[in-house]
């Protein structure tokens, strides 16, 4: 399979307008305050562009990735229409420590479905919020539709996950809307252009977000870079052949990622204004990691991806010259997880 995928048209689709803003709710939230924008001139200095600065996502909402955002606002949406319902859900980590998280806030139950690769630590994690861990022997795939026969099996239960399929995509949306709060709070911090951002792709949900986003009308419209796992990498095999696939998985250390199948929503988003994927490996995500570290920023592998899947771009002639990024380049790297170790 292809490492690349690069489309001379998706700057130029235009997105709907936003139909909610949950940024009044999430600063509703105890502890809510945005997280840091920090710029690298080295790592420009490497790139060779004009700036690279860094979301760091280690802290946000008392967890250590962003997935609280989307978690949060889809949990009151959800709990609004099925009050007291108990919440389900599957996850490869921090989504359903989130939806754990956001059960406890709200005070109701939460069963969270994992995949049986997930290490004994994370699903401590998820537990340790107050969940029923419930291990399944599959792949994050089966486990989404483990969680979604649990949640059909009773009226007391209320699925909330972050992929969508046919016949499930309102709380998939949500999960989307609430990942704006973050794109809103870089807009704020970087108050100017940026030419490139990249984002690291799991089922696709906040690429799907970030390319709304970036993609309003009447916006700049910044290049925009999936990033994910050579082992996972479901929306770059699907840009690829122009239609939804499923990929085999194998086990990566960017287990955030390790998604098989592209959300049902997300694609037709990522299809028509994804400007660009590639495809890391574990090797080039651990030294991510080592040298996001080494500037002060704590990123698990999953979030280091975008630093990697940059330097994968950007040091390759041709690929650098189909994103037309000049030397005064500004890129934004979404970091979405802290290093858990």
């Amino acid at each position: 399979m292809t490492s690349w995928y690069v489309s001379s048209q998706a700057r130029s689709w235009t997105s709907a307008e936003p139909t909610a803003d949950p940024r009044e709710f999430h600063r509703s939230l105890p502890g809510y305050e945005p997280t840091s924008l920090t710029e690298f001139p080295t790592l420009a200095a490497e790139l060779g562009v004009g700036r690279v600065l860094v979301k760091d996502e280690s802290k946000r909402l008392g967890l250590p990735a962003f997935k609280v955002l989307g978690a949060s606002w889809a949990c009151r949406q959800v709990l609004d229409q099925h009050p007291g319902a108990q919440l389900v859900t599957a996850t490869d980590g921090n989504h359903g420590r989130a939806v754990a998280r956001m059960a406890k806030h709200f005070d109701v139950t939460s069963t969270v479905f994992v995949p049986k690769v997930m290490i004994e630590e994370t699903a401590g994690r998820i537990a340790a919020e107050g969940a029923e861990v419930v291990r399944v022997d599959g792949d994050y795939d089966e486990a989404v539709r483990a969680a979604a026969r649990y949640a059909d099996d009773s009226a007391d239960r209320a699925l909330v996950q972050d992929t969508a399929w046919q016949g499930y995509t309102e709380v998939p949306a949500w999960i989307v809307e609430g990942y704006q709060t973050l794109l809103h709070e870089i807009d704020d911090q970087l108050q100017g252009h940026l030419d490139l951002i990249a984002v690291p792709v799991g089922v696709g949900s906040l690429a799907e977000a970030v390319v709304r986003h970036y993609r309003r009308p009447g916006t700049h419209h910044p290049t925009v870079l999936s990033v994910e796992p050579d082992t996972a990498a479901c929306v770059l095999a699907s840009l690829g052949i122009g239609h939804p696939a499923t990929v085999a998985t194998a086990n990566t250390v960017m287990a955030g990622l390790n998604c098989g199948t592209v959300s049902g929503t997300a694609w037709p988003v990522l299809r028509d204004g994804c400007d660009a994927a590639v495809a890391v490996t574990d090797a080039q995500a651990l030294r991510a990691v080592a040298d996001l570290a080494t500037l002060g920023i704590s990123s698990g592998a999953s979030g280091a991806a975008t630093l990697a899947g940059v330097r994968a771009v950007l040091r390759d002639p041709a690929r650098r010259a189909a994103l037309d990024l000049g030397d005064d380049a500004v890129i934004v790297l979404l970091s979405t997880e802290g290093n858990p170790s």
